[in-house]
């Protein structure tokens, strides 16, 4: 069985990294995090990965240009053997010439159902959500393409919208969602899973 060699790029807390790291401890998902990769140095998501003892690097992206940081960044990849590349709060976008050196092998996980706002990140988005006054919202796992948030939806997870309901608290819930979608979706890229599932 294959077991799936995942890097991880995050600009903030790293939270759903956690949920993975459980859920690989917990052997509910057949994979390893090689590699947490950072644009900031001090990223929450870093201390965390220390914490894990998982390798973690930082990219310092001032003077680079995007192609500069991206080609640096794919080297490292490239010499890991990394089969997925797990976007998880990555506050960069990525070169057209990055994605396409990745086709099909870049995940992200946004809070929101997409479409539905897209193109957000963070708070702004269950902001959104809030302002817009709609009852149902969540977090959608997608292949990451070129055009931000357009790729193809792998996995959405959804919650209700309480009145009561602040920034936070919908953040804090959405989250909580986001750990499984994730779960859930590396689970059937693994190409071991997807071999079984055609032969049942």
């Amino acid at each position: 069985m294959k077991t799936l060699r995942l890097a991880i790029l995050g600009s903030t807390q790293g939270t759903d990294m956690l949920a993975l790291i459980e859920a690989i401890q917990q052997k509910r998902l057949n994979a390893s995090i090689e590699l947490v990769i950072s644009d900031q140095a001090q990223a929450l998501i870093l201390q965390r990965a220390r914490a894990k003892n998982l390798t973690t690097l930082f990219i310092d992206p001032q003077s680079k240009t995007r192609e500069a940081f991206d080609r640096e960044l794919s080297s490292l990849l490239m010499a890991a053997n990394i089969d997925l590349i797990v976007l998880i709060g990555f506050m960069r976008i990525l070169s057209s010439s990055f994605v396409k050196h990745w086709k099909d092998q870049i995940i992200n996980v946004h809070p929101s159902l997409l479409p539905a706002f897209a193109g957000g990140m963070d708070k702004n988005v269950h902001q959104a959500v809030l302002d817009a006054g709609v009852q149902e919202t969540g977090c959608t796992v997608h292949r990451v393409t070129e055009q931000v948030d357009q790729g193809p939806i792998l996995v959405q997870k959804k919650c209700a919208v309480r009145g009561e309901d602040t920034v936070d608290s919908l953040k804090a819930r959405v989250q909580a969602l986001e750990g499984l979608a994730l779960i859930e979706a590396i689970h059937n890229l693994n190409p071991t899973n997807q071999q079984a599932s055609h032969e049942s």
